[in-house]
C-alpha cells in the first residue's frame, strides 16, 4: 500500500485539521492514517520507516547513489531517514547540506518521529557554503568506515566556477566511496519537463544536469513521486 503523499505533508494536514476541527493531534493523525487505509497513525509510521529500512538494505557499501524527487515529494526525508537507519544499526552518519539550516533538519527528524539531540554522537552535520566533492574528503578524512554520507543536493555541488567540474567531482567522491567503502547518497533535482502530475516514477532522462554528468558512475538511483518509489540500476 503506497502513501497518498509523502509523510511529513500528511503530517501537515493532520496539523491543519487538527486546528480547523479542534481535535487532538493524535485524533487527526489517526484520521488520516485511516484515509490512507491504516488503522492508526502508529502503524501507517512503520509502513514510512519499512520503506526506509526497505531502500536500506538495498544499498551496498562503496556505492554513490542518485535519490531523486521533483520538489515536495519527499526526497531529502527519505535522505534523512537512510541516515538514521544506518545510525539505529550502529554506524554513523553526515549530512552535508547547501540548501538546509539545522532547524529544517530537526523538523525532519521530528517529521520522522525521531529528536535530532539522541544522535548527535553519531552524526555529522555541515552546512559549510565550501561543500564540494574536495571538502567532503577532508572532512572525513578520518572518519571511520562504512558511513552513511548524504549530500544535499547534487546541482549545488556545481553551483561555484572556482570548483571543479561536477564530473570530476563525483569521479573523486566515488574513489572515496570505494576506498572507505562509504556509502554516498546525492540528493537530486529532476527535470521540470518531468510531468510529477502522472502516475509514475522519474527516470535516468529526467535528472537534471546543469552540466554534463557519466551517470553511469552511480550504481544506483532511487525515484520518488506521488508516494511511490522506484530504485534501479545507473551502472
Amino acid at each position: 500500500m503506497k502513501l497518498s503523499s509523502p509523510i511529513y505533508i500528511l503530517k501537515q494536514q493532520a496539523r491543519v485539521l487538527s486546528r480547523s476541527e479542534k481535535i487532538p493531534l493524535h485524533a487527526a493523525l489517526d484520521r488520516i492514517a485511516s484515509r490512507e487505509g491504516f488503522a492508526d497513525w502508529s502503524l501507517l509510521a512503520a509502513k514510512w520507516n519499512d520503506s526506509n529500512a526497505t531502500l536500506f538494505s538495498q544499498l551496498l557499501p562503496g556505492e554513490l547513489v542518485l535519490l531523486a524527487a521533483r520538489p515536495a515529494q519527499g526526497k531529502t526525508l527519505l535522505g534523512l531517514g537512510l541516515a538514521i537507519e544506518c545510525m539505529e544499526r550502529g554506524g554513523r552518519a553526515a549530512f552535508f547540506t547547501l540548501d538546509l539550516s539545522e532547524a529544517d533538519i530537526a523538523t525532519g527528524f521530528r517529521a520522522l518521529d525521531r529528536d535530532l539531540a539522541t544522535f548527535r554522537e553519531r552524526l555529522l552535520l555541515d552546512f559549510s557554503d565550501g561543500i564540494n566533492a574536495g571538502y567532503i574528503v577532508r572532512r572525513l578524512a578520518s572518519a571511520p568506515s562504512n558511513m552513511m554520507i548524504v549530500v544535499d543536493y547534487l546541482q549545488l555541488l556545481d553551483q561555484k566556477r572556482d570548483t571543479p567540474t561536477l564530473m570530476d567531482q563525483i569521479i573523486e567522491l566515488r574513489r572515496f566511496a570505494q576506498e572507505g567503502r562509504h556509502t554516498i547518497v546525492f540528493i537530486s533535482q529532476i527535470s521540470r519537463s518531468f510531468d510529477d502530475a502522472a502516475d509514475e516514477c522519474p527516470r535516468l532522462k529526467d535528472v537534471h544536469l546543469p552540466n554534463p554528468v557519466d551517470l553511469t558512475l552511480f550504481d544506483k538511483a532511487c525515484f520518488l513521486n506521488r508516494g511511490k518509489m522506484q530504485v534501479v540500476r545507473a551502472a
